[in-house]
């Protein structure tokens, strides 16, 4: 290659160089910190808090190809998998209840009432009268439904081995605890949300 034709590359390559935005150049002022607990902040700084965010986020994105991944392999969607696992491990000897699957899984009563008559028809789940109420329903898997779980059980366990392989008996311990923390900050925070869009659209009808 000529020396004249490389001038024109490196003119270009000077040019990209100097389009970074101002925002991302040494000594730019930083932004404003996004918590204010200081458990959440070192000297004043969210750095760690935003990674920690990033991470959580990578982690739920992650999270939620594997489960797309193996609802795939069993012909059903990502919420029935998650369903359908639920009520493998709580159905017991009698079965298990909307309510009790919906506050496990984090939904509505609702979401769970559709997801599992989608799967009773499909025939993976009874649903019958809970002898107790009634008014309730009991979930339980059918020979088909749990012939399906174990057909992929050794990729389901492969896959939680690698996903969560760096976590020791302490920190699966710890971790959990935290988890479920979170799941009831986290309630709040979208609680909070919920509030403030509804006063803006009061506002905005007034």
């Amino acid at each position: 290659m000529s020396i004249s034709k490389a001038a024109p590359r490196a003119r270009r390559a000077r040019g990209r160089r100097a389009a970074i935005p101002v925002a991302f150049a040494a000594g730019a002022p930083a932004l404003p910190p996004t918590a204010s607990r200081a458990a959440l902040l070192d000297g004043g700084s969210d750095q760690r808090f935003r990674r920690l965010v990033y991470d959580l986020l990578t982690i739920a994105s992650r999270m939620t190809m594997v489960r797309e991944h193996l609802a795939s392999r069993m012909g059903i969607t990502a919420p029935q998998y998650s369903l359908m696992m639920a009520v493998g491990q709580f159905q017991g000897a009698r079965g298990v209840g909307v309510t009790s699957l919906a506050r496990v899984l984090h939904v509505s009563n609702a979401f769970v009432a559709t997801e599992s008559g989608k799967l009773a028809q499909a025939g993976l789940l009874t649903k019958r009268a809970n002898p107790a109420d009634r008014r309730g329903v009991l979930l339980s898997l059918t020979r088909a439904g749990r012939a399906l779980i174990e057909k992929e059980s050794g990729e389901i366990r492969a896959v939680n081995d690698v996903f969560f392989g760096a976590l020791t008996r302490t920190r699966f311990t710890a971790l959990a605890a935290t988890m479920a923390e979170l799941v009831r900050s986290s309630a709040r925070a979208t609680a909070m949300l919920d509030r403030a869009g509804r006063e803006i659209w009061r506002e905005a009808a007034e």
